[in-house]
């Protein structure tokens, strides 16, 4: 399993639209991109990695009210055992209407 094809089944679940690296249709009032940030070996035995971390960004996108959204998401991750190492409100795209919002998260993952 990968932190990619993790978060996309549980934003899908959700229902929210979601694209990994550019949203590639027209975008909906609400959607997320999806951009892996790092993966590495945090964990070791006998020198060998055993487990590894990933962390992704998820870019919130919202032309209505962000913060339900954030919420619904946070709390989904949370669910699915996921650590949130930071949220951050971009702002708001004046030319496009959205509202533009990180969440940034990492889960580990036994490696094979």
């Amino acid at each position: 399993m990968s932190i990619l094809s993790e978060l996309t089944g549980l934003l899908t679940g959700l229902g929210i639209p979601v694209e990994t690296g550019i949203f590639s249709d027209i975008a909906p009032d609400e959607y997320v991109v999806i951009t892996p940030l790092t993966d590495s070996f945090p964990l070791f035995g006998n020198n060998q990695p055993e487990y590894e971390s990933q962390e992704a960004r998820l870019s919130v996108y919202s032309k209505g009210n962000f913060l339900e959204l954030k919420q619904r998401i946070v709390k989904a991750l949370l669910f699915a055992g996921f650590t949130i190492a930071d949220r951050i409100y971009i702002g708001h795209e004046d030319d496009t209407g959205y509202h533009a919002y990180a969440i940034d998260t990492s889960k580990i993952y036994k490696w094979e």
